[in-house]
C-alpha cells in the first residue's frame, strides 16, 4: 500500500498538462514560432506560388473563353442577318416569280377568252345564217301552203283557181 501512496502522491504534486505547465511556456513558444516560420515559408515557397499559377491560368482561360464567346455572338449576329437578308431576297425573289406565273396566267387565260370569243363568234354567225335560212325557207313553206290552201278552198268552193290571182292574194294578204 505504500507504494500506491507514492504513486498517488506523485500524480498529485505534477503539475497537470504539459502544454498549461508555465516552466515550458519560452520553448513551446520558440518551437511554436519555428512551426510558423516553417509553415510559413512553404506555403509561401511551393503552395502559393502553385495555387496563384492555377488562379491566373482559370483567369485567362475565363478570359479567354469570355472573348471567344464574344467572337461567337458576333459570328452568331452576322449569320443571323445573313439568314435574314436571305430570307428576304428568297421572298422577294418567291414573288417576283408569283408575279410572273400570274402574267403569263393571265395572258394565257386573255389569249383562251378571245379564242373562245372568236369561236362563239364564228359559231353565232353561222347560227344566224342558219336561222335566217330556216326563216326563208319556212316563208317560202308558208307560201307554198297557203298557196295550195288558197287553190283548194276556191276549188272547194266551186270556182277555177288561177294560179296567177290566187298567188297575188296570197303576196298581199303575207305582207300585212
Amino acid at each position: 500500500m505504500a507504494t500506491e501512496t507514492h504513486s498517488d502522491a506523485a500524480a498529485a504534486s505534477a503539475p497537470g498538462m504539459p502544454q498549461l505547465d508555465f516552466s515550458t511556456f519560452g520553448n513551446q513558444i520558440f518551437w511554436l514560432l519555428v512551426a510558423l516560420a516553417a509553415i510559413y515559408f512553404v506555403l509561401s515557397r511551393m503552395a502559393l506560388p502553385r495555387i496563384a499559377s492555377v488562379l491566373s491560368e482559370r483567369q485567362g482561360t475565363i478570359t479567354n473563353d469570355i472573348a471567344a464567346a464574344e467572337d461567337l455572338k458576333a459570328k452568331a449576329l452576322q449569320a443571323e442577318a445573313a439568314y435574314d437578308k436571305a430570307l428576304a431576297d428568297a421572298r422577294m425573289e418567291a414573288q417576283r416569280i408569283i408575279a410572273a406565273a400570274k402574267a403569263d396566267i393571265q395572258s394565257d387565260l386573255d389569249a383562251a377568252i378571245a379564242r373562245a370569243d372568236a369561236q362563239i363568234a364564228e359559231k353565232s354567225a353561222e347560227s344566224e345564217k342558219a336561222i335566217a335560212g330556216i326563216r326563208e325557207s319556212a316563208m317560202e313553206n308558208v307560201k307554198i301552203v297557203a298557196r295550195d290552201t288558197a287553190k283548194e278552198i276556191v276549188s272547194a268552193l266551186g270556182g277555177k283557181p288561177d294560179a296567177k290571182t290566187v298567188n297575188a292574194a296570197v303576196d298581199s294578204r303575207l305582207k300585212g
